[in-house]
Parts: C-alpha cells; sequence; structure tokens
C-alpha cells in the first residue's frame, strides 16, 4: 500500500445505522463506582474483575443494535492508553503495549456471538495528549505524528478494524494522529470536541478543521465525527449544503448542555434526558444528511444510546421526529 492509499472503509454505506458505545468512564465512575485515576479505564483489562466490568458494559450496545437491525462498533476502552498518562499511572511502554492489547480483546470477544445484519466492527481509541477539554502544550504535526505512533502501531497490530481518535481539540494533533495510522496502513476516523459555540477549543470552526485535515492528509480519514459536545452546541454551525458535511458520519454527544468547564467542576453526573438527546439526533439529521454512527460520550450510557437507535430505526426513510431545533 502507497503512502496515499486510502484503505477501504469497514464501515456499512451510511444508509446503515452503526451503534456505537457511550461514555464509558462516567458509566465506570458514577454508575459503578469504580476509581480512575487520571480517567483512564485501559487498565481495568489487566485484571478479571476489570474484564468483565468491560464486557457488561459492551454487552448493552450489542444488545441495542441487535434490537435495532443496527450494525455494531465497539471501541476499545484505550483513550487515555499513550505513553504521557500511563506514565503517571506507573506503566512503561512494555506494560501500556500489554494493557492495550488486552483492551482490545475484550470488544474483539463479542464478534463470534454477533448475529446482526450488518458487520460488528472493533476500534482502537485514540485520545488527546494532553486535557480532552483544552490545549495546554500544542505539538506540531510532525510531533503529534511520533508521539502516537507508539499507540497505533501497537493496535495494528490487534484486530481492530480501525483507529477513532476522539476528544480532539486542534487540527495538528488530527493530522498527526492520522500520519500515524497511514503509516501503518489502518483505516481512522477523527472525531472533534467543540466549545458551546460550535468550534473547537483551537478557535476553528468545524468545517475549517475537516477541511484542513483532509487537506494536509489527502483525504485518508475515512470519516469525522464529533464528540463530547451536545448537540445544542453544534446544531447551528451544520450546513448540508457544505462541502464538508458528507465528512461528518457520526455523533457521540454529551447528555448535559453543560460547557466543557461547567462539566469538570460538577461533582455529580448530568445525566440529562436519554429521548429528549434522542429526538436531537433525529433533528440533527438535517444538517447531516450522511449520519449514521450513534453513540454517547460523557454522561451518557445504553439508556441514551437505546433512546437514539430506536429513534433512528423508528424514522428511518421518514423524515424524522418533529425537530427541537
Amino acid at each position: 500500500m502507497t503512502a496515499n492509499t486510502v484503505p477501504r472503509s469497514p464501515f456499512p454505506t451510511p444508509d446503515t445505522v452503526v451503534v456505537t458505545d457511550a461514555g464509558l468512564e462516567t458509566w465506570l465512575v458514577f454508575d459503578k463506582g469504580v476509581e480512575l485515576p487520571s480517567f483512564a479505564a485501559y487498565p481495568l483489562a489487566g485484571t478479571s474483575d476489570g474484564r468483565a466490568l468491560l464486557a457488561e458494559y459492551y454487552a448493552h450496545y450489542v444488545g441495542i443494535a441487535g434490537r435495532t437491525g443496527a450494525a455494531c462498533l465497539l471501541e476499545a476502552a484505550t483513550w487515555r492508553a499513550n505513553p504521557d498518562w500511563a506514565a503517571t499511572l506507573g506503566h512503561d511502554r512494555t506494560a501500556l503495549a500489554e494493557l492495550i492489547a488486552a483492551a482490545v480483546a475484550v470488544p474483539e470477544s463479542f464478534r463470534s456471538s454477533w448475529r446482526g445484519p450488518g458487520p460488528l466492527l472493533v476500534g482502537g481509541v485514540v485520545g488527546p495528549r494532553g486535557d480532552g477539554y483544552r490545549i495546554d502544550d500544542a505539538m506540531t504535526a510532525e510531533e503529534a505524528c511520533d508521539y502516537h505512533s507508539f499507540q497505533i502501531g501497537v493496535m495494528a497490530d490487534t484486530s481492530i478494524d480501525l483507529a477513532t481518535a476522539m476528544t480532539i481539540c486542534y487540527v495538528d494533533e488530527a493530522v498527526g494522529i492520522v500520519r500515524a495510522a497511514r503509516a501503518h496502513a489502518l483505516p481512522v476516523v477523527i472525531s472533534f470536541t467543540l466549545e458551546t459555540d460550535g468550534r473547537l477549543p483551537s478557535g476553528m470552526t468545524l468545517g475549517e478543521a475537516i477541511e484542513a485535515t483532509d487537506s494536509a492528509t489527502d483525504g485518508y480519514v475515512t470519516h469525522y465525527m464529533v464528540n463530547c459536545a451536545h448537540p445544542t452546541h453544534f446544531a447551528a454551525v451544520l450546513d448540508a449544503a457544505a462541502g464538508w458535511s458528507g465528512r461528518l458520519r457520526g455523533v457521540r454527544a454529551n447528555a448535559s448542555t453543560l460547557s466543557h468547564q461547567e462539566l469538570d467542576e460538577m461533582e455529580v453526573l448530568d445525566a440529562g434526558n436519554p429521548v429528549d438527546l434522542a429526538q436531537w439526533y433525529v433533528a440533527l439529521r438535517d444538517g447531516l444528511p450522511q449520519l449514521h454512527v450513534i453513540g454517547g460520550c460523557c454522561g451518557t450510557d445504553h439508556r441514551h444510546v437505546e433512546a437514539i437507535a430506536s429513534a433512528f430505526a423508528v424514522t428511518a426513510g421518514s423524515g424524522g421526529l418533529s425537530s427541537p431545533l
């Protein structure tokens, strides 16, 4: 495969809904009472009890996909599994590689029993080097490629179908992740996080970020997503007529309408309203005609994703529910 070759997308066409998972870390902390130093879930894969807890989590989404006739994407619990965050937990690169492989093996175990109409995909999540809500020390694209190559290289040696970079705050880090994935011939999805004004924490608009990333990577990205923001934060910036909108095919929204700063300061979970969130997802299709990868982020769990997937199943081809916009 040449450097500029784009691998075949592992996803079904946009007329097939793909159910993915939700706010793993907030589910673990608030629903299961698990302590997560550095908000890192990947160490759970190192114990039998931890793997059982992760399997319990994934089973919800496999069931939702099966009940609603959707394809399924399970993301490995590797959002914090990069060298800097691992170091805060006392894991060197050898231990980190072992835990990444163990984390991938948990969702992978669901493939053999999957009987849904579409594929069951397994993704390897790549998180930001720094904080998921703000930019502390920005890297160049070259630095980001070098930094993220370790985690992506380890995941490329597993059975994952793609890498999914989530909660990305600025374009240079996105470009570096894409270049690292391309070096391993691994499909990659980039998911940007947005502030309440619909812009990235860097200040760039969503459309500008997608176009700049595509331009710097020869359009290698399989598709783009938005995560860790409520639809009220970005619905107004969507434009179905814009060329970049067709590249945006997934949403993993927060349950809460609060800003990142407000969420950071909260000591209780704001789980929002699953039915209201589902209506927002259906309404988003006015600006995102190819939206078909649906899941959740902070504060969401299987109840939210069930409501969203059910709403998509009910409104398939019908023009959708009444828009809350």
